[in-house]
């Protein structure tokens, strides 16, 4: 069974010129032409749109596009990539949506609002002990100190911005791009600008500081990139144990060069 382009540019959302630009570029091949120059799409070739619609989705360009579809044929193991991606956003998005129902609710209701149910599931806490373990108790008391001075709406910028970390790393991983790529290193620069952000972190005290103080950065950041693979509570937060080698060999990467 195949389908004309027409119908797949009603069934996709998308357009029959599009649909031509990915053929002439050679990023979807019909799986056939008709005699009247029809181009027709079959089970396969819809298969791969989807994949192109799912990584244009994660804001890939359409060469990044080409090159993923290219290294990873294996289209059941690439879409079961996407798939726990999309999970990952499922489950951030639905904690999101059951915080600010409950806000909406408080603020129509003219009750108080709790910081404890809006930012729900965020302990800050739970790493105390290996946090004074490995750096000090020095290190905690001003992460601890900052958090806790910070406004709730400062407290939900912040923790927008892990989450979208987090998911922007998910899907550099999902789509497959190599760890010293320009986008994976941008992802490396944004995750070491975020971890300067949080004071009492070896990052954080060593801006400013002379070589010695880089070269702790230098093991910092590669350290924590090595436990987020050994350790799976910061592993989820990568998509699982594949999702964190890539993070740790992109910000490897990015520390031996920068830092």
């Amino acid at each position: 069974m195949d389908w004309s382009i027409q119908d797949i540019a009603r069934i996709a959302g998308t357009t029959s010129r599009t649909l031509r630009h990915y053929d002439d570029i050679g990023l979807l091949k019909p799986s056939r032409i008709g005699h009247n120059g029809y181009r027709y799409y079959n089970q396969a070739a819809l298969v791969q749109l989807q994949r192109i619609l799912l990584l244009r989705g994660l804001g890939l360009g359409l060469p990044v596009i080409s090159q993923v579809l290219d290294d990873e044929t294996d289209a059941a193991k690439a879409l079961t990539g996407h798939l726990e991606w999309l999970k990952q956003e499922q489950h951030r998005l639905a904690r999101q949506i059951a915080s600010v129902t409950q806000t909406i609710e408080a603020v129509k209701g003219g009750g108080e609002i709790m910081a404890e149910d809006m930012f729900n599931g965020f302990d800050h806490t739970q790493y105390k002990d290996e946090v004074e373990e490995r750096w000090g108790k020095d290190a905690y008391a001003k992460g601890d100190s900052w958090w806790r001075n910070m406004s709730a709406e400062e407290k939900a910028a912040w923790k927008q911005r892990s989450q979208q970390l987090g998911a922007d790393w998910i899907a550099a991983a999902t789509a497959g791009i190599a760890p010293d790529s320009a986008e994976a290193q941008t992802l490396a620069k944004r995750h070491v600008e975020w971890l300067t952000g949080i004071p009492g972190t070896p990052a954080s005290d060593a801006r400013g500081k002379d070589d010695a103080g880089k070269r702790d950065v230098k093991g910092y950041v590669t350290g924590l990139g090595e436990m987020y693979v050994a350790d799976p509570r910061f592993a989820k937060n990568y998509g699982g144990a594949d999702g964190a080698g890539f993070v740790r060999d992109a910000l490897k990467i990015y520390a031996a060069e920068n830092l």
